[in-house]
């Protein structure tokens, strides 16, 4: 069954309307994964659906903990049934796990969700962190500056992608190695 199109449809509804510029980035961050769909062999769909549905917990009637990366995974989870290798994309994408150990929900989102490991984890993070908050692409280096400015030194956010900057940027080079353009 193809999981791209109501993941597509379900994006739309909860972000395009309610907080437009999220959407344009998850266009923007579906399209970026699906260039690089093809190195995940079974698993493209599930990281192209991930994709489009990363930041839903942005969405306002979603928001539970703060934290996008779980309040999406569960919504995912709990009320839109998601496969659960989607929903544990969300869950983790972007070095999540810095987050949930700054926020204190270390043991919710690891309790919850399960890691993925290797290309998939990889290749949510760069098709997010290659993609500028209005869907253009960007370099990771650009995208880390502007996450960094939009929250400023001292917010939560900031300080866990500066943390995670690193993790971030070999994720990228990964991704950019195993389709040759290291």
């Amino acid at each position: 069954m193809d999981q791209v199109e109501p993941a597509r449809d379900l994006a739309r509804l909860l972000l395009a309307e309610s907080i437009p510029r999220r959407w344009f980035h998850s266009q923007g961050v579906g399209r970026k994964a699906e260039s690089v769909a093809h190195l995940l062999g079974d698993d493209g769909s599930a990281l192209v659906a991930a994709a489009w549905l990363h930041d839903v917990g942005y969405a306002p009637d979603l928001v539970v903990t703060g934290m996008h990366q779980l309040d999406g995974a569960r919504y995912l989870r709990d009320v839109a049934h998601a496969d659960d290798l989607i929903c544990r994309l969300v869950a983790h994408h972007s070095c999540a796990f810095i987050e949930a150990r700054n926020r204190g929900l270390s043991d919710q989102l690891a309790d919850e969700f399960a890691p993925v490991e290797g290309l998939a984890s990889h290749a949510i993070t760069y098709a997010d962190m290659t993609t500028t908050p209005d869907g253009e692409p960007t370099e990771v280096e650009l995208r880390l500056a502007e996450i960094l400015a939009r929250y400023g030194d001292g917010n939560l956010v900031a300080e866990s992608i500066r943390e995670a900057s690193p993790l971030i940027i070999n994720s990228v080079r990964v991704i950019m190695a195993a389709l040759g353009e290291s």
